[in-house]
C-alpha cells in the first residue's frame, strides 16, 4: 500500500510540474440569455414564461509538451454542483480526453437524436406528462470521454462513468464511430450500457443525414434493452430541415417510441420548428404534437414554445 501511494504521489507531482510550466495560456468570458415562453394543452400550465442565464469562463494553456489543457465552467440558473464544468488535455495525434463534472454526453447521449432540426425535437416540447425521450444513457456526471479522429472522415467518440456507491454499483461504457467521408452524409453509430441501477439495460444508436444544398434529411433508430421485464422500447425518428436562407431555416420532424410492454401504446411525436438568427439575436420555435404521452392511450397532448436568445 505504501508503494502506491509513492507511485500516486510521484505521478501527480509530475502532473503539477507539467501544469506549471504552461508556455501559453488564453482566458475568455462569453454569456447568453433568454426568454422562453412554454405552453401546452390538456394542462394548468399558469405562467408560461421564464428565462435562461449563462456565463462560461474557459481557459487553456499549452504545455511543454505540445499537450493543450483547456478548462470552462458555466454559470447559470443551476446550483454548483449541477453548473457545466470540465477538464480537457488534447495531445494532438492521440485524441483528447475530457474529465466532465457535469454537462457533457458520450456518444449515447450526444448523438440520441441527430435528425436535422430547426429548433426542438419532435418530442422535445413540454406538454402534460412526460414524454418519453430517444434514449436511456447513464448519468452525465463525473466522467471521461475521449474523442479521436482515426483518419479522415472517421471520428470515434467514446467514454467511462465510474461506479457510484449504490446508485451505480457497476461501472457505464459508451463507444461510437462517426462517418463523414462523403460530402453532405454523415454517419452515426453507437453502442453501450447504463448501470445506474438495479435493471441495467444495453444501448445502442444508428443514424444518418445527409445535405443537399438547403435541405438536409436524417434518420434515427435507438434500442433500449434492459437485462430483465419488459420495459425495452425502440426509438425512431426522421425530419427534414430547408435553409429559406442564411438566416431562417423551418424544419419537420416526426419520431415514435415503441414499447415492449403489451399496455403500452406507441408514442407518437410531430414537431415543426423553426430558427431566426440576426446578429446575436436568435428566434426559434417549435410546435408538437404528441400522442400517447410515455406509452398512455389517454394522454394526447399538444406543446409549444418561443425562444428569444441572445449571445454576447
Amino acid at each position: 500500500m505504501d508503494n502506491l501511494k509513492k507511485i500516486g504521489l510521484t505521478a501527480l507531482g509530475t502532473v503539477l510540474v507539467t501544469a506549471g510550466s504552461a508556455q501559453a495560456a488564453s482566458m475568455s468570458v462569453s454569456g447568453a440569455t433568454s426568454i422562453f415562453f412554454n405552453g401546452e394543452d390538456n394542462s394548468d400550465k399558469g405562467n408560461g414564461w421564464s428565462m435562461t442565464d449563462s456565463i462560461t469562463f474557459s481557459a487553456s494553456g499549452e504545455m511543454d509538451n505540445g499537450f493543450t489543457i483547456s478548462t470552462s465552467i458555466e454559470m447559470d440558473g443551476h446550483t454548483a454542483s449541477e453548473s457545466d464544468r470540465s477538464i480537457s488535455i488534447d495531445t494532438g495525434d492521440f485524441g483528447k480526453i475530457t474529465f466532465s463534472g457535469d454537462g457533457s454526453s458520450g456518444p449515447i447521449g450526444a448523438w440520441d437524436d441527430v435528425t436535422p432540426s430547426a429548433n426542438e425535437e419532435a418530442h422535445g416540447t413540454a406538454v402534460s406528462g412526460t414524454a418519453t425521450g430517444a434514449t436511456s444513457d447513464a448519468a452525465d456526471e463525473n466522467f471521461f470521454v475521449f474523442d479521436y479522429t482515426a483518419m479522415d472522415g472517421l471520428a470515434i467518440k467514446a467514454s467511462y462513468r465510474p461506479s457510484n456507491t449504490t446508485a451505480s454499483i457497476d461501472s457505464s461504457s459508451e463507444f461510437g464511430v462517426l462517418y463523414t467521408g462523403v460530402d453532405g452524409l454523415s454517419v452515426y453509430a453507437a453502442m453501450g450500457e447504463n448501470n445506474d441501477a438495479a435493471n441495467s439495460a444495453d444501448l445502442s444508436n444508428f443514424a444518418v443525414t445527409y445535405a443537399m444544398g438547403a435541405i438536409t434529411v436524417g434518420y434515427q433508430n435507438n434500442e433500449v434493452d434492459f437485462g430483465t421485464g419488459t420495459a425495452d422500447r425502440d426509438f425512431t425518428a426522421m425530419g427534414i430541415s430547408y435553409a429559406v436562407s442564411d438566416d431562417l431555416s423551418v424544419s419537420y420532424n416526426i419520431s415514435e417510441v415503441d414499447y415492449e410492454a403489451s399496455g403500452s401504446e406507441n408514442q407518437d411525436a410531430v414537431g415543426i420548428s423553426f430558427s431566426y438568427t440576426s446578429g446575436g439575436m436568435t428566434v426559434s420555435a417549435t410546435h408538437s404534437t404528441i400522442d400517447n404521452v410515455a406509452g398512455s392511450s389517454s394522454a394526447d397532448n399538444e406543446g409549444y414554445e418561443v425562444n428569444f436568445a441572445f449571445a454576447f
